[in-house]
């Protein structure tokens, strides 16, 4: 059994045995002794003094207990230090242990500081916890006040959360010191060494109100520059980044695209292209000279981007000399054959012909695509068509990207005639280096149209000579017919007709899928679609009002 007695360490009541009582009195006896002759040696040992509570309160809920043992005491007086090893550290004049000891940081502890703070201290708090200047912190606070006021949300928050830093324990413990005696006496100090400098700066700081407005104005505007420098880098970097991988990208597609080009000719993004005029003007040299002009600037801005800004790879001069002269002769051999091929349009020609046609009996007229194919007297006897059985046909079902742009360029117009008698107006134009040119490529053109009793059969394309180059050639098909003609249409003229069918259809309320033709009128407003007036009628009725089925 051990006698227990009761302290009150600055308010707080402890039990503890009296052996480790004697212990602490005659350590707080060395302390006061050591700190009698400091300028505030009450308030430096009153700060001791709660520190040793708080940790007596550590050590007995710690290990659930009620009495402060003799263990207990040394323990604390280990961590605090004991006034002997203090002053033989002062006295020695070679770095100690205790020296590198009480030189190190704790951990910090996260309190509002209150003795550097606008509001709350909450900016400084977290400034000392993270030990960085906290006008970083603060101007994080007021950037963050931009975006729907949430900062001010947030430093709401924190103000309440965060306990506020009372004594100088806790001001020590947010900064980081060390919690014992050599920690409260360098406190200490420069708590006192502050305070002379904040005498010695009475005048400065006795100063007008627009002298601190100006110097607080400029010490801002300089973290404020700092901050906006930082973050340009920062964002610098990330253009960089996006730009390289951007010019990857391309890279890859355009790499993509020249092999696609070279192997099978085509590419499907560049359906654009005039693959036809390219393949008689050297094609692969055009290709490989709009790669090269493509690549090379493409390479060049990620070797810059990776130089400038990221400081890795190097551009030697004879490199960026020698990948010029390579792009400069690209461009060059580019150019020369786009240039070439534009001086084959540079003139325009047309030759009008009119086709008469046989009246019909009824005045009803059928107009189709022809479904065969037409081969010229070469591609006869290239493809050996005079050995294919009689009863065999070829039907004209290409449909591709070249023969589509046949199509568009096949315009067929219905209109009515003024002389009564039907006839076929056939215009062809084509373009050429000079008017001789146009006119005999204008005038080679070979268009397909027959006439079989009533059937008018146009084709979908032209004919030119075999491997001759595209000079834009177009026909223009305009029929005249008789007024009141009955004309009816197949769905596949679609192609080349300036006029609609599917839309005749749908007046009618007809299936497009179901139904092949559509049949219209010729009026003196030129071609009009037939519509069927038992439907018009019942669609009519279906819109008026209940009383209106008396109209006849």
């Amino acid at each position: 059994m051990n006698k227990t007695i009761i302290i009150n360490i600055n308010g707080i009541v402890f039990h503890i045995e009296e052996d480790a009582y004697e212990i602490l009195k005659n350590y707080m006896t060395d302390v006061k002794r050591h700190f009698m002759n400091s300028a505030d040696s009450l308030e430096i040992t009153t700060d001791i003094e709660n520190r040793i509570a708080e940790m007596f309160n550590e050590l007995l809920a710690g290990e659930n207990k009620q009495v402060i043992v003799e263990q207990d005491v040394n323990s604390v007086i280990g961590q605090m230090g004991t006034v002997e090893d203090f002053e033989k550290s002062e006295m020695d004049t070679e770095p100690t242990f205790s020296d590198t000891y009480y030189s190190s940081t704790s951990s910090r502890r996260l309190f509002r500081d209150p003795d550097d703070h606008l509001l709350g201290g909450v900016a400084a708090g977290i400034a000392n916890y993270f030990d960085v200047d906290v006008v970083w912190i603060r101007l994080a606070f007021a950037l963050s006040f931009l975006f729907a006021g949430t900062g001010i949300i947030l430093y709401v928050i924190l103000w309440i959360v965060i306990p506020k830093a009372v004594t100088r324990a806790d001001r020590m413990a947010m900064k980081g010191e060390k919690l014992n005696l050599q920690g409260f006496k360098k406190n200490f100090e420069e708590e006192l060494g502050s305070m002379r400098n904040n005498l010695s700066n009475f005048h400065h700081e006795a100063r007008p109100f627009v002298y601190k407005a100006r110097d607080f104005t400029g010490d801002f505007v300089h973290h404020l520059g700092t901050f906006f420098s930082g973050a340009a880098k920062v964002l610098l970097k990330l253009i960089g980044i996006a730009l390289i991988l951007t010019c990857a990208g391309f890279l890859v597609f355009f790499t993509v695209a020249f092999i696609a080009l070279l192997s099978v000719g085509y590419f499907g993004p560049f359906h654009d292209l005039p693959y036809e005029i390219l393949r008689h003007h050297h094609a692969d040299y055009i290709f490989i000279a709009a790669f090269v002009v493509v690549v090379v600037p493409l390479v060049s801005i990620m070797m810059l981007v990776l130089k400038s800004i990221f400081n890795v790879g190097s551009i030697s001069r004879s490199g960026g000399t020698a990948a010029l002269i390579i792009w400069l002769c690209a461009v060059g051999a580019f150019v020369y054959n786009v240039v070439g091929i534009a001086s084959e349009f540079r003139s325009h020609a047309s030759v009008v012909e009119t086709i008469a046609l046989t009246p019909t009996k009824n005045n009803v007229y059928y107009i189709k695509l022809n479904d065969l194919k037409y081969f010229s007297a070469e591609d006869s006897v290239r493809l050996n068509i005079k050995n294919l059985s009689p009863n065999m046909k070829v039907a004209d079902d290409d449909d591709n990207d070249f023969q589509s742009f046949y199509h568009r360029n096949i315009r067929l117009n219905i209109e009515t005639s003024d002389s009564g008698q039907p006839v076929l107006i056939k215009s062809s134009r084509a373009r050429g280096p000079y008017y001789e040119d146009a006119f005999n490529n204008a005038r080679s053109i070979k268009y397909i149209f027959s006439q079989q009793d009533t059937v008018l059969k146009f084709d979908q394309r032209f004919y030119g000579k075999n491997d001759e180059l595209w000079h834009d050639e177009e026909i223009d098909l305009t029929l005249k017919l008789p007024k009141n003609a009955k004309v009816v249409i197949d769905h596949d003229v679609d192609r080349i007709a300036n006029f609609s069918i599917h839309d005749c259809n749908e007046i009618n309320k007809k299936d497009y899928d179901k139904v092949t033709d559509a049949t219209f009128v010729m009026t003196d407003n030129g071609i009009q679609c037939k519509v069927d007036t038992l439907v018009t009628d019942t669609i009519i009725r279906k819109h008026l009002p209940v009383d209106s089925s008396k109209i006849k």
